[in-house]
């Protein structure tokens, strides 16, 4: 018998019993309002098809590269987990085996949010109420396999359950986004978009740029083997996408670079990019200049821009070549903003009905540049803590070093960024939560009176995501 989990009331509130009452009315607020997701990586098709998800293996532990990561950096293979091998080579195929190494690595998540989420869907979604270990394995593994066989346990009736009221997907401008188009021709009243995701034809490093640029002008009929065909592919690509209900664009750059360069650089460096013959510091202009073009696109289609810089990706090369992308080895970096954004901020900063939302993986950066610089510029906003900051430390962190300089309304809420769909709801009342108890050491300390606490609680929980997205 597992020991038991334990989901109290006031999980992640202050200790102090003044600012914990408060926050717990605050959080009577909230609790309930629908979800904005507005930037994400669940997969269309589960909604569009809305079959049964297969195990739970396949469901929680293979596509979650925050639980995988883990259990790798204590010597796990992840060829033992059933992680899929880009080069093909043989993995585990007995995923109840993974499920009991995993669970037997279970203690190996004490302190993270990757546990908290986890123990909050398997309590409030599943009734289980023992903490995973190699003991009780199998018998959880049974229970959730027996639930995701019921229809209540399909991807459209939990998402009517998780109360999303809007989810955006990130989208290749390569795709056909034929499941959005199920989706919006089944009848079903869920809301999913997607999210223009360019850097696969904007990143001359991305594996197959060239051809995928080829590609991008046979789809739009484009020539895209010059410069201002090239513009006018991706321009069409994003109606495409906004007329399939699209409202942001998102932006994996290395850094936050931006350039200006005049049309015939832009065509020469073109052209060298498409014959692979850009060295580091061409291919870092290419990327920002192309960030500065998708800015200037937002002027006529209006969509909003997420740039999301400061990622060392597929860092891990072994694991780059055996399993491909994303999987768990991307670093954070240093990253400058103040310098990077100032030739696209002088050409668009001071746009009042243009979005351009910043994120971070540098925590230094956030007060000493982030805050600043939306708490100035109109066209600037701060996106809430991502991937390692996704954390109660995270935000409240984040809440600390932006919001005396930028204030509340210079950011835009909370998004869940996440593969693992039944984790959504966790993220999100866990950043209720600290939320709360932000707001509560505020109205306690006499910053605040606790009806615009109320207010602020709203607004982070739902308005401002709903607002900024254009959701």
């Amino acid at each position: 018998m597992g020991r038991t989990i334990i989901m109290d009331k006031d999980r992640l509130f202050p200790s102090d019993p003044t600012e914990r009452q408060i926050a717990g009315r605050l959080y009577g607020e909230v609790k309930d309002l629908p979800i904005i997701s507005p930037h994400g990586h669940t997969d269309p098709r589960w909604y569009a098809e809305n079959t049964a998800f297969p195990d739970p293996t396949t469901l929680f532990l293979i596509p979650d590269h925050y639980l995988f990561r883990m259990l790798y950096s204590k010597g796990v293979p992840l060829e033992k987990l059933g992680v899929p091998r880009a080069d093909g080579g043989p993995v585990e195929t007995d995923l109840r085996k993974s499920w009991r190494l995993f669970a037997e690595h279970y203690h190996l998540f004490r302190g993270t949010p990757s546990r908290m989420w986890l123990e909050h869907v398997f309590y409030f979604l599943f009734g289980i109420d023992e903490r995973l270990d190699s003991a009780n394995a199998d018998k959880i593994y049974d229970q959730l396999a027996a639930a995701l066989k019921k229809p209540e346990f399909r991807p459209r009736s939990l998402f009517d359950r998780f109360n999303i009221e809007a989810l955006a997907t990130t989208d290749s401008p390569l795709s056909s986004l034929e499941y959005h188009a199920q989706i919006a021709a089944s009848g079903w009243k869920g809301k999913v978009v997607p999210a223009f995701r360019p850097d696969l034809v904007v990143d001359p490093e991305f594996p197959g740029f060239a051809k995928n640029v080829a590609r991008l002008g046979e789809i739009t009929g484009e020539d895209t083997a010059v410069w201002e065909g090239y513009l006018k592919a991706l321009a069409a690509r994003r109606r495409f996408f906004k007329e399939m209900g699209c409202t942001a664009t998102d932006h994996g750059h290395p850094t936050a670079l931006t350039a200006d360069l005049a049309a015939a650089a832009c065509r020469t460096l073109f052209a060298k990019a498409l014959k692979g013959e850009t060295n580091a510091q061409e291919t870092e202009l290419f990327r920002g200049q192309m960030l500065t073009e998708m800015v200037r696109m937002s002027l006529d289609d209006g969509l909003v821009i997420q740039i999301h810089p400061g990622s060392f990706r597929n860092h891990n090369e072994m694991i780059f070549r055996k399993f491909g992308r994303d999987m768990g080895a991307d670093i954070p970096t240093r990253t400058d903003y103040t310098r990077a954004l100032k030739p696209m901020l002088d050409l668009f900063g001071n746009e009042p009905d243009l979005t351009v939302v910043l994120f971070m993986l540098d925590e230094t950066a956030l007060s000493r540049e982030l805050a600043p610089l939306a708490g100035h510029y109109p066209i600037l906003r701060v996106g809430p803590p991502w991937w390692y900051y996704d954390s109660p430390e995270g935000m409240m962190r984040f809440k600390r070093l932006v919001v005396e300089t930028a204030g509340f309304y210079n950011t835009v809420g909370f998004n869940d960024d996440t593969r693992a769909f039944l984790s959504i709801p966790a993220r999100h009342d866990m950043a209720r939560r600290v939320d709360c108890a932000f707001l509560a050491e505020l109205v306690s300390r006499h910053q605040l009176d606790e009806d615009e606490a109320v207010e602020v609680a709203v607004d982070l929980a739902y308005r401002l995501a709903k607002e900024a997205y254009k959701l």
